[in-house]
């Protein structure tokens, strides 16, 4: 069932403001007068203008604010990102002020082995004002669970085997330290614990550590894609497949084949955690 009747879409006027791009240039360690008024947002920097606007006293128990629009907590106290879909149609100036919308586009209940699941989708559009013609329309589907079992933090650590991490048409190496989580989840006005209390993703959700943000991982591979690859993003759909960890060297891939490119992000034990599929201009 889609289940989204009771969520209306909610619409802002945000700013794409100067000082916002010159902090996600800072925090990418980038220098931040190389950017000025009127210059084009590089393209995967828009995150900030689709953050949340939830009070404190409604956030889930886990601290996730939503993305434009508040989650639902329905009883499955654990969330994650499961993937996110992003089409840039035009660029955006910096400088320029913009119309958001966000809503909830579909809502799934199931019951898998594991327990209740629930996928919920999230669709914005940021259009540059006045004219109304979106310039980025983007698609976040979150997978929320059941509490983490007793000692899953110790299944976690059991399922990790060293491998071999595959070769790429080009690789690059980042280490997400918890300086570049605590920036990124605060220009985001993300609080989701996982990603800054490592006591409550330790203790609570049975992680080794502070997870890395799933749209952390994105704007990752979307630098890559803009410093080493040096190309112009069209549309990328992202899959996330396991978590990423605070501290801990990940290896980005891009390799080319006859459908596009083909990326991804692979956790120093080689396992796979994300992978990207990118159509350029």
């Amino acid at each position: 069932m889609s289940g989204t009747e009771e969520f209306q879409p909610i619409r802002r006027t945000e700013v794409c403001a100067l000082g916002t791009a010159r902090r996600i240039a800072a925090m990418l360690d980038l220098d931040p007068d190389r950017f000025r008024e009127g210059d084009t947002l590089p393209r995967g920097w828009h995150f900030p203008m689709l953050a949340g606007e939830t009070r404190r006293s409604e956030l889930r128990g886990d601290g996730f604010p939503g993305l434009g629009v508040a989650i639902p907590d329905m009883g499955l106290s654990r969330l994650v990102l499961g993937g996110r879909r992003v089409t840039f149609l035009a660029d955006i100036p910096i400088g320029a002020a913009l119309q958001r919308t966000s809503k909830v586009a579909s809502l799934t209940r199931k019951e898998a082995a594991s327990g209740p699941m629930a996928f919920v989708t999230v669709e914005h559009s940021l259009a540059v004002a006045p004219h109304g013609t979106p310039s980025i329309v983007e698609e976040a589907t979150y997978i929320l669970m059941e509490a983490a079992p007793t000692g899953r933090a110790k299944t976690v650590a059991a399922e990790v085997t060293d491998a071999d991490i595959p070769g790429g048409d080009r690789n690059t190496i980042v280490i997400p330290d918890e300086t570049l989580l605590f920036q990124y989840s605060a220009l985001g006005f993300n609080s989701h614990k996982i990603h800054i209390d490592k006591a409550y993703a330790r203790d609570v959700e049975g992680y080794p550590d502070l997870v890395v943000n799933g749209g952390l991982t994105t704007l990752l591979l979307s630098e890559f894609i803009r410093n080493d690859l040096k190309l112009i993003p069209r549309k990328l759909s992202m899959k996330h497949t396991a978590p990423l960890f605070c501290g801990n060297p990940v290896t980005l891939t891009a390799n080319h084949e006859t459908d596009g490119w083909h990326l991804g992000a692979f956790a120093a034990n080689g396992l796979r955690a994300a992978e990207m599929k990118l159509e350029c201009q």
